[in-house]
């Protein structure tokens, strides 16, 4: 038995099919079938039910699969814990929501690396919601969220960054009211499926606000790009660090009920590689202290 059947074990359970998981570990379909049953055989456990068509982890394959994490986590930092390097040398696993990957998330990575050279981050772009799942299956290290309202049971939340949601037009519109802009231009609404998305919901509906929704998009470069071509306005997050190549929109205040989105590092707090996620955590900060502001953003 080897490490690298448990860790195809867990691919089977997180992508479902045996096809799926032979693309993220990077072999073969038949390569997953052979090594799944080389595991039943090794453990004299019947992990998938082969009635359908589809094998699908039986009842004990579950549980096998929820030991299986806690023993690849375990793997993965036997070398730092023994080296006594805290994680510092190695490869780390990074969640980042994208609305923070042209501004906030570069600058404190180059902050990162310039102070520790020897530790790698794979960034992986999601929603809050994909990102947490993804530390709760093991499958990253940390993940830089908006904060939801409830955090899941084992983590925790370290604050970076808040950011007031604002009204975006382009410079064609000459109106101030951002209620009279909403019910009068296009929307093109946040994705409602991200934390931010319920926010400018809620207040949609307590401003009593109906709005004409043409689209709707999750990345804010893109939503900046529809709104900067004049073909609607949209509500958005000022960003802590602004992007450099920003358009040049206009950022209209929403008023004094304004929603505020919470931006920081979520992470089980048994993750051995705590002392990273400080130094990560400080590198973020640092990035939000030393930011351009918000005034950049309309820059010519």
């Amino acid at each position: 038995m080897s490490i690298r059947l448990f860790k195809t074990l867990i691919a089977v359970a997180d992508h479902k099919t045996f096809g799926e998981a032979a693309d993220a570990v990077f072999i073969t379909h038949a390569a997953v079938s052979q090594q799944m049953r080389a595991l039943e055989e090794d453990l004299g456990l019947v992990l998938f039910d082969r009635s359908r068509r589809t094998p699908t982890l039986s009842p004990t394959g579950r549980s096998v699969v929820a030991q299986a994490r806690k023993i690849v986590h375990d793997y993965d930092n036997l070398v730092p814990s023994v080296l006594g390097d805290d994680g510092f040398q190695g490869e780390l696993a990074l969640g980042a929501v994208p609305t923070t990957l042209t501004g906030l998330t570069p600058m404190a990575m180059s902050i990162l690396r310039s102070k520790h050279a020897g530790l790698r981050l794979r960034i992986h772009p999601a929603l809050t919601g994909a990102l947490l799942s993804g530390i709760d299956r093991g499958q990253l290290d940390v993940a830089l969220v908006s904060k939801p309202i409830i955090l899941p049971i084992g983590m925790r939340f370290l604050n970076i960054a808040e950011e007031r949601l604002h009204l975006v037009t382009s410079a064609e519109i000459p109106e101030t009211d951002p209620i009279q802009i909403l019910q009068k231009h296009p929307f093109i609404r946040f994705n409602r499926d991200a934390v931010v998305g319920t926010l400018i919901e809620t207040w949609l509906q307590n401003n009593a606000v109906r709005v004409s929704e043409t689209m709707e998009l999750e990345n804010l470069e893109a939503i900046s790009s529809m709104v900067h071509a004049n073909l609607g306005v949209s509500i958005v997050p000022a960003p802590c660090v602004a992007n450099p190549g920003a358009l040049p929109l206009r950022w209209l205040p929403l008023g004094a009920d304004a929603p505020l989105r919470i931006v920081g590092l979520a992470f089980h707090k048994e993750n051995p590689k705590i002392r990273v996620i400080e130094e990560i955590h400080k590198a973020f900060v640092s990035a939000v202290e030393t930011a351009r502001p918000l005034s950049d953003l309309t820059a010519p």
